[in-house]
């Protein structure tokens, strides 16, 4: 890997911080050589200080680490995008991030559509919801749609239909995702089950 720690001048390129597991940024800190070298030596995240003019590897008095996982360059090879395990708030004020952002593992729309989900659940006087309506009839009647569903999506597999494979199989998601917050679960419950069995 070549850094152009000479870019701009004063030997120090951007380095932004991000959780090998949630892919959230957790912060932007700069690099000198000597600090990129001491973090692949330790394999603890160091950073050059611009206020105290030093090397400072991240968490020395708080105990907050970066773990390193991974260094990636840009294209430009003047900015460090630094994959890192966590230990402990990353920001010196107590948050998760420096942008005041929990650090939590976010799938993106279905992300959405679990607290969607979450929303008709608590809120099952909805007489319009369909999903208030399976929350009220109780988890036998969901856990029979999600047998419903899957056979249906086994039947469109074998078939070349494949817009009703896809509406099929977005019905069974749907509906595990209805069944997994009866059970009192989300998606991310499943995640960690399936990363244990790695």
């Amino acid at each position: 890997m070549k850094i152009d720690f000479n870019k701009n001048n004063d030997g120090l390129v951007p380095a932004i911080i991000q959780d090998a597991s949630t892919k959230n940024v957790l912060m932007l800190g700069y690099m000198n050589n000597e600090a990129y070298q001491k973090t692949l030596d330790t394999k603890k995240v160091t950073f050059f200080s611009r206020s105290k003019q030093r090397l400072w590897t991240k968490g020395e008095e708080s105990g907050n680490i970066l773990n390193l996982v991974d260094i990636n360059i840009d294209c430009d090879q003047d900015t460090l995008l630094i994959t890192v395990n966590p230990v402990g708030p990353t920001c010196h004020k107590g948050s998760d991030t420096c942008w005041d952002h929990k650090n939590e593992q976010s799938y993106g729309f279905l992300s959405e559509l679990e607290t969607v989900i979450q929303n008709r659940r608590d809120n099952q006087n909805d007489e319009k919801s369909y999903v208030a309506s399976l929350f009220r009839k109780g988890i036998n009647k969901i856990a029979q749609k999600v047998g419903e569903e899957a056979v249906e999506v086994i039947i469109e597999a074998k078939d070349n239909n494949e817009e009703l494979f896809l509406n099929e199989s977005a019905d069974l998601l749907f509906h595990y995702l209805i069944l997994l917050q009866t059970k009192g679960y989300t998606l991310h419950d499943i995640v960690n089950t399936l990363k244990l069995r790695k």
